[in-house]
């Protein structure tokens, strides 16, 4: 089908006929199965799924930057329902089209967007969103402006305290885009979000070690405020502590398990 920035075509799993891949321009964008909305083929959306499962029970306020098939959409509002979403998408002609072919969430639990993910991010209210997410490319790489000091600052002043911002970097050796962002998230969240657990970084093994092209989840918290700590100096806000053992179970315990550098092993990623 024709849409505004090219084509959209749809794919049947032979084998399963209820799960379909959305390809835009001939690039496979979101997998969806219709029968079962929890379902999530692509293994950067089942890591990103697994971080959101360690936030506090219930709904959620989720921006998603660079909806096409809203796949991860569908996963939150399964697992969390009546959560408050906001997907984002630069082709108008797209969403229309998702939204007449899959079973999406109806508005309110999930709006449409059309427009430009950083100009949508700068039009919205500060602390609005628990939890935000990038996933959105021009070839194979996310755009320039998106992956920057400003967007890194734009994603941290929507986020409430302890929100989260998942951002997906398709990257190849060495991976130097993905580096070079986890130490433009580190400067936008605050000097001590490495040594507070409030920055990560997930992906595949060998992706990490170097020897493929993959995606990066970048996942960086933004703090709670100091009133929100009691006299012993523990967090008594809904902050997710990227250190937690669960979380790197969860990863682990994936079909194609993935690691999680924080801390030390974070600095050393991002270098310089």
């Amino acid at each position: 089908m024709p849409i505004d920035t090219g084509t959209a075509r749809v794919e049947r799993d032979p084998d399963h006929p209820g799960r379909v891949t959305l390809h835009v321009n001939g690039v496979p964008s979101s997998a969806l199965d219709l029968d079962d909305p929890g379902f999530l083929a692509f293994e950067y959306m089942q890591q990103m799924a697994a971080v959101l499962a360690g936030l506090p029970e219930g709904p959620l306020r989720v921006l998603h930057l660079g909806a096409a098939g809203c796949a991860l959409a569908r996963h939150v509002e399964h697992e969390r329902p009546d959560s408050r979403q906001l997907g984002v998408d630069v082709d108008a002609r797209l969403l229309e089209l998702v939204r007449s072919w899959f079973a999406l969430p109806r508005s309110p639990r999930l709006r449409l967007r059309a427009d430009d993910a950083g100009h949508a991010l700068a039009s919205l209210a500060p602390g609005s969103f628990d939890v935000v997410v990038r996933d959105v490319f021009a070839g194979d790489r996310t755009p320039d402006h998106l992956a920057d000091a400003a967007f890194a600052a734009a994603s941290h002043r929507v986020l409430r305290p302890g929100g989260v911002l998942l951002a997906n970097c398709a990257d190849r050796p060495p991976l130097s885009l993905a580096r070079r962002e986890t130490a433009t998230l580190a400067a936008a969240f605050g000097p001590d979000a490495v040594a507070d657990g409030r920055l990560g970084v997930v992906a595949e093994h060998a992706v990490l070690k170097g020897r493929r092209y993959g995606n990066v989840v970048l996942v960086a918290v933004r703090a709670a405020p100091d009133d929100a700590r009691d006299k012993s100096g523990e967090d008594t806000a809904d902050e997710l502590d990227l250190h937690d053992a669960g979380l790197a179970r969860r990863l682990r315990s994936l079909p194609v398990p993935a690691r999680l550098l924080v801390g030390g092993e974070l600095q050393r990623f991002a270098g310089a």
